[in-house]
């Protein structure tokens, strides 16, 4: 339910609508996106997927434009208002999710690619999006489609992914593909700790800060009573978690600082068992029988 790449041709549709989902803080398995869209070995259409957004509580917009221009107005309007795009690409053989413009370059998620994140130019992207089609009656006449298909929640969303290239360029980085492929685990995980920052947010304080003021004593305690661990991969799950919250703008209320503690305090405890074991403890073993 992470980032990461499709096993095979023709599920680029569920990993598209997947990603969208992703942006919009809606975590669903790009397994259920199938089954709820009806996904063949020919692979997803615009109206399968429309029904698998639908059940899933979004809008699949469909839109379409014969101008380039006027295609990628269209497509920046909706990004600004933060609002992921899925884009039929390839003659129509691929989808892919557009979910950022920044400086005149737009950020896609493509799990065709190894890294899933990819940052095109216009001129990139319009030529692997614009499908071209003879007229049917002037052999001499092509007509140029650009199809995008904005995914609108129905109701509010909780948080919203804000990517940028930055954000874009670390994630494709080889070492961070595994980070890439938890994300929604991270972002579970941060949405039980944290809340996501509005204009009435009053009293709340970054995760950034409050691993300023926490992260120390935490990664202290950590090695102290389990006794054998990597301070440094520890300190790195706790920076993963800082780029997620920053990526969807969660923050801690102050009353729940001490919560937060906690709460971290327990994740961590149950990496660390997790990747280094732990022996029983408050817990007497039982004897095993000898054998006579």
């Amino acid at each position: 339910m992470g980032i990461y790449q499709q096993p095979n041709k023709w599920q680029c549709g569920p990993f598209a609508l997947k990603h969208a989902f992703l942006v919009h803080g809606i975590l669903v398995p790009e397994r259920e996106i199938s089954r709820a869209a009806g996904t063949t070995w020919y692979g997803t259409d615009e109206n399968q997927l429309a029904r698998a957004a639908r059940r899933f509580g979004c809008d699949f917009l469909m839109i379409r434009k014969h101008d380039p221009d006027k295609a990628r107005r269209e497509l920046v309007r909706h990004l600004r208002k933060g609002v992921p795009c899925l884009v039929p690409m390839e003659d129509w053989g691929h989808w892919v999710t557009v979910v950022k413009e920044e400086r005149g370059k737009f950020i896609l998620l493509d799990s065709e690619d190894p890294a899933v994140l990819v940052i095109q130019t216009w001129n990139q992207l319009r030529k692997n999006w614009v499908y071209k089609e003879p007229d049917e009656y002037d052999e001499d006449t092509v007509h140029t489609i650009y199809d995008l298909h904005p995914i609108v929640p129905r109701g509010r969303t909780r948080t919203r992914a804000k990517f940028s290239l930055e954000r874009a360029r670390y994630l494709r980085r080889p070492g961070n593909r595994e980070f890439a492929q938890l994300w929604d685990v991270y972002v579970e995980d941060l949405l039980a700790i944290c809340r996501p920052r509005t204009p009435l947010s009053e009293k709340v304080i970054s995760l950034g800060e409050f691993l300023r003021r926490h992260e120390s004593m935490m990664l202290e305690e950590l090695d102290y009573w389990h006794g054998s661990i990597d301070s440094r991969a520890a300190a790195r799950v706790l920076e993963q978690m800082h780029f997620v919250a920053d990526t969807y703008g969660l923050v801690i209320p102050a009353d729940d600082e001490k919560r937060a503690i906690a709460a971290l305090c327990v994740i961590l405890g149950l990496w660390a068992a997790s990747v280094y074991s732990v022996g029983s403890i408050y817990r007497v073993e039982p004897r095993r029988r000898k054998r006579r």
